[in-house]
Parts: C-alpha cells; sequence; structure tokens
C-alpha cells in the first residue's frame, strides 16, 4: 500500500514531536511505502543521514517550507502556530498533486500532536486517520492558587487557543472526516467527540525504539542507601516538581536524595523552595544534562517523580519504565494513561495539600520496600517492551491502514 503521513516535526535520533514523526514513518515503511511530507528546517540533515547508514526504499521525504518568510516560526510562540497552520495549508496543495501521480491508498497526520489544529489531508479523497493528538488536558483548577500571575496567563491562553481552535470549521472538519482519531488521553478524547468525531481510540503518543529499549533494562538499580528519587524535564509551573519538593519534604526518608534534572524559569523559585522547607541540603539540582548523562543519573536512582499537571505524553516515564523504575505520578495526562498500579503510583489530584500529602506517603512506601520497587520495575518493563516500543505501534498502524482501507 501506498501512505501519505504528514509530520511537521520530522527527525531521526530526537525525542518528543521529532521522534513521534519520525518513529512511526520509519516503523510503517516496514510494512508499506511510505510518503513523509515534512519541513527541512530542524530534520533533513539527520534524517539523510541515518538513512544513508541504513536504506529503506519504501521511505521517501518531501522537504518543503512556506515560500515567503518559511523561517518567520522562530518569531515567537504566535508566529509558530501561524507558521504551522499555513503550513499546512500548503501541504494540502503539495499531497493533492502527489496524489494524482502516486495514487495513495490512506493519509495519516502524525505530528503536531495537537488536536485543535487542523489537517487539509482530511480532505483528501482517501481514508483519513489523525494522531494520536493531545491537548486537552489542562490543570486542575485548584492547583492554580499555587501559580504566579504569569503561570495563571499562560494556562489561560493555552485554554483560550485550544478553544478557538476547537471552532476552526476546518479542525471540526478533520475530525469528522477522520476514519479513526487517535487521541493521548480521555480529556482529549472528549474534546475530539465534541468535535463530531466517530471513532475515537486513546493511544500514548510516546513510544521507545527496541534498541534503546534493551539499552535501558541493562540499568542495573542500585543497591542499598541512600534511596534517590529523580525528576526529569523543564522546570515550568505546570511540570509540577513543587509538588515533589514538598512531598519530600513532608515524607522526612532518612537517607534519601531527590535529583532534580532539567532548566527552566521555575529553577530559582524551586531551589529556594528546597531551602525554605529544610532540605536544601538533600535535593540537587543538576541543570540540563544531555541525554546520555540523563539516562546515566537515571540509573543511579530508584525511583522517577513526575508530578506533571498536564502532560499529553510522558517519554521520561517510559524510559523510567524501561530501566525498571517504579513511577510516581499524579493520575492526569499521558503519565496516567502509560502508567497503572503494577508499575508504579498514580496519586489523585483534588488539591496542593492532598496531592503533596499522598504523593509523600507514596514516597516513603517506596523508599522502605525493596521488593515493592523491584515488583514495579520489572513490571514496568516488561510493559513498555510489549506495549510502548516503536515496532508494536508500527505494526498497529501498518494492520490499521488495512483495515481502513479495505
Amino acid at each position: 500500500m501506498k501512505i501519505l503521513i504528514s509530520a511537521y516535526a520530522c527527525e531521526a535520533g530526537r525525542g518528543s514531536e521529532p521522534g513521534v514523526g519520525w518513529n512511526i514513518a520509519w516503523e510503517v515503511a516496514k510494512y508499506h511505502e511510505v510518503w513523509v511530507l515534512t519541513r527541512p528546517d530542524d530534520g533533513r540533515e539527520a534524517n539523510e543521514a541515518f538513512l544513508a547508514k541504513t536504506p529503506n526504499p519504501n521511505l521517501k521525504f518531501v522537504y518543503f517550507t512556506l515560500p515567503i518568510f518559511g523561517g518567520f516560526w522562530k518569531l515567537g510562540s504566535v508566529a509558530f502556530v501561524l507558521h504551522y497552520y499555513l503550513w499546512q495549508v500548503q501541504a494540502y496543495f503539495i499531497a493533492s498533486k502527489l496524489h494524482r501521480k502516486e495514487r495513495f491508498d490512506a493519509a495519516h497526520h502524525v505530528t503536531f500532536v495537537r488536536y485543535s489544529s487542523p489537517s487539509f489531508l482530511s480532505l483528501l479523497p482517501i481514508p483519513f486517520i489523525w494522531g494520536p493528538v493531545g491537548g486537552g488536558e489542562a490543570a486542575p483548577r485548584t492547583f492554580y492558587r499555587d501559580f504566579s500571575g504569569q503561570a495563571k496567563r499562560y494556562e489561560f491562553l493555552r485554554w483560550f487557543a485550544h478553544k478557538v481552535g476547537e471552532r476552526d470549521p476546518f479542525a471540526r472538519l478533520t475530525a469528522q472526516r477522520s476514519a479513526v482519531a487517535y487521541v493521548t488521553t480521555k480529556d482529549t478524547a472528549r474534546q475530539v467527540y465534541g468535535m463530531g468525531a466517530d471513532t475515537v481510540e486513546i493511544l500514548s503518543e510516546s513510544s521507545l525504539p527496541s534498541q534503546e529499549i534493551e539499552m535501558l533494562s541493562q540499568c542495573i538499580v542500585p543497591v542499598g542507601k541512600p534511596i534517590r528519587f529523580i525528576s526529569i524535564g523543564r522546570l515550568l509551573h505546570w511540570k509540577g516538581f513543587y509538588l515533589g519538593i514538598k512531598a519530600f519534604a513532608k515524607a522526612d526518608i532518612n537517607n534519601a536524595e531527590y535529583w532534580i534534572l532539567g532548566d527552566g524559569s521555575e529553577q530559582t523559585a524551586l531551589e529556594q523552595l528546597a531551602k525554605d522547607l529544610g532540605v536544601g541540603d538533600r535535593i540537587r539540582f543538576f541543570g540540563r544534562l544531555s541525554r546520555e548523562e540523563t539516562l546515566a543519573r537515571l540509573g543511579e536512582a530508584h525511583v522517577l517523580v513526575h508530578p506533571s499537571l498536564h502532560d499529553s505524553g510522558g517519554w521520561v516515564c517510559l524510559e523510567a519504565m524501561a530501566a525498571a523504575r517504579p513511577v510516581l505520578c499524579l493520575d492526569l495526562g499521558g503519565p496516567s494513561v502509560q502508567v497503572d498500579n503494577k508499575t508504579g503510583i498514580k496519586v489523585s489530584a483534588c488539591n496542593p495539600e492532598q496531592a503533596v500529602r499522598e504523593l509523600a506517603e507514596a514516597m516513603r512506601s517506596l523508599a522502605t520496600n525493596q521488593d515493592l520497587r523491584q515488583q514495579m520495575g520489572e513490571a514496568g518493563r516488561n510493559k513498555v517492551k510489549h506495549q510502548f516500543s516503536c515496532e508494536a505501534k508500527g505494526k498497529q498502524f501498518a494492520k490499521l491502514y488495512e483495515q481502513v482501507v479495505g
């Protein structure tokens, strides 16, 4: 079969959105002939270098950007969203011309993973698959009282942008014309159903290549003290790391450390919070590290703490599970889809005080029960291997195309 994929972000060897685009295209091309519409700005060099070492005649790329001021997406978030929208319009005309020549069997929008923006490939006269898309998640309102004025503005503008997008007739048409709409969470599923989609299924955007799963599975869990909790990500308000710091202080565990990897606008405030709570000497801020250094620090830790308030994905949760580390997270967003009671502990998010209290209880439980950590770690490793590998997702989409076209 011939499959046309739209992947605004697509780059070999990357995580997040570029990794989603590349991994799906690469895996599906093991079964079908795949043409990928994407941008040359970030991924072309990496993609061509990868294909030079590992050729795949089934995988073809069509690179393009806007003909006028194609780089204006770098000017800020508003310019970025506008560039993405106009690029999707341009993608339709390129796809239409290409379809007349190649006669594709199905079209699939992969990135961005954003439910409130249209994919004009849905207008082609062939079956259309949308997603996984996300973004319908939001921080519970009870947590707003902990946010700064700037953070509250960010949350409002994010909510407003999605609501405007939901009312875009082309976005609604994208939902309505989807043979299947894959969404990352229950929150996004509600929004996409409201936009008129008939068939909606929950599927995580995140997955790991088998070689990376195998590499992470070799991480030996440290023996003895201290027990190390670790959080990895951008230090932004909605990542909820302040909840992790408060919980660590409240747990008051002997011979325990908390490592925080990443940088961002909240770093100074988080460092001050740790000092104010009397745990500044046991919480270590590493700043932003390379991927290799990050995975090395993960290998030295025992438990991943991921208290994010509205993550659509949660790649670090899969990496921790692949490394046989239990995951402690809030029962929100993408991590809630990935983690179950066999692979970690999910804490409800009714309000900040309750979340901190239950996070602290979970920290104490995991710190004092080595058998529990081992059981959860092994269950997590098996779950990632069988449910969250790139290969498994590629096979799933390959079969889906056959079903939809059939």
